[in-house]
């Protein structure tokens, strides 16, 4: 790893207090990027992630798709935690702490939304940054690739109704526009970028060494995305850091909690590490525009539901780093390449 990969957490901190300081100061440059935005997706950020994912999308081998066959304990682990445990823990904890552990400090108006938020976010996994967190962690590409595309598409027809067994509400209004923009914009279109580049580079020597050259592309771009999410949030975070602090503790439980279980289960199978690791990391972390999009649609924009959501993406950039060093370190615990 390069220097400046080595520090990624120290240049994420800085991105988190300049985009905050951006942000108390300079409001109008805030708005002006807050306004760019389309179906709940902000476009500067949409470049942003684009960035981050194009270098990993070139590594994938259309031809090793078919082997993800002959690993189907990754992508097990993957759609079982991501749909038979995350949203159900992600509303357990919520109702725990807001209706129990925190009910003497919020009012219940309050602790009903924020419930209602967590439960949005705990709904929807991640759809374009785990191929950050994969990269990170030399994960497998193609595999990669192939989880979070089962998962968008299970994603299609299982939140809506997950939600409304949570939330209690029966018409729940799937932003399809949301949907369908981020999986171009974050998964078919780098996708087809890395497509054209592999065939423009014609052999692995190229490929790798183009790769190479291009990593700090994600980097950047990460650092980027959180001094601009923490930017656009500055006042909120200033304004009300307790609620903030109150909302980002069943998040972190859940976040540490989820990829344990799934990282867990992924070492008891024998998973081979490159696989093990995005699959923990695909549950851990979340598609924060799909849960902001139906959190202001279902509860107004000022409403506690989308705050609850927009700290869940605050939390997951630092959570996420942390969760990649220690996959890192427990590498050797895994087996290699089958």
């Amino acid at each position: 790893m390069s220097t400046f990969e080595r520090l990624l957490s120290l240049w994420v901190a800085l991105a988190m207090v300049s985009g905050i300081a951006i942000g108390t100061m300079g409001p109008g440059l805030m708005q002006a990027i807050a306004g760019l935005e389309v179906a709940s997706i902000n476009l500067v950020v949409a470049v942003l992630i684009w960035a981050m994912v194009y270098p990993m999308m070139v590594n994938v081998d259309f031809g090793a798709v078919a082997g993800v066959a002959r690993q189907p304990k990754g992508l097990l682990v993957t759609l079982v935690v991501n749909w038979l445990v995350k949203p159900f823990t992600m509303a357990l904890l919520a109702v725990l702490f807001f209706q129990h552990v925190f009910a003497p400090l919020i009012s219940p108006e309050d602790a009903a939304q924020y419930t209602a938020g967590l439960i949005l976010l705990g709904a929807a996994p991640c759809t374009a940054m785990v191929f950050v967190w994969s990269q990170l962690t030399r994960g497998d590409a193609t595999y990669t690739l192939v989880q979070v595309s089962v998962n968008d598409l299970i994603m299609v027809v299982a939140f809506a109704p997950i939600v409304a067994l949570l939330l209690g509400v029966t018409d729940i209004a799937v932003p399809w526009e949301t949907l369908v923009l981020a999986t171009v914009l974050y998964v078919a279109l780098p996708l087809g970028a890395g497509l054209l580049t592999r065939r423009a580079l014609g052999n692995d020597a190229a490929i790798e060494a183009f790769s190479a050259r291009i990593k700090p592309l994600s980097m950047i771009g990460l650092v980027a995305t959180v001094a601009i999410l923490f930017g656009l949030q500055g006042d909120v975070i200033l304004a009300r850091p307790m609620v903030i602090a109150l909302i980002a503790v069943p998040i972190l439980i859940q976040s540490y909690g989820i990829f344990a279980l799934a990282y867990g289960a992924a070492w008891a199978l024998r998973v081979p590490h490159r696989i093990a690791a995005p699959c923990a990391m695909i549950g851990t972390s979340n598609f924060f525009e799909l849960a902001v999009a139906v959190a202001i649609s279902l509860f107004g924009l000022n409403s506690g539901a989308a705050l609850a959501t927009v700290v869940g993406v605050l939390v997951e950039v630092p959570v996420m780093l942390s969760l990649v060093a220690f996959a890192n370190r427990t590498r050797a615990r895994f087996p290699g390449p089958p």
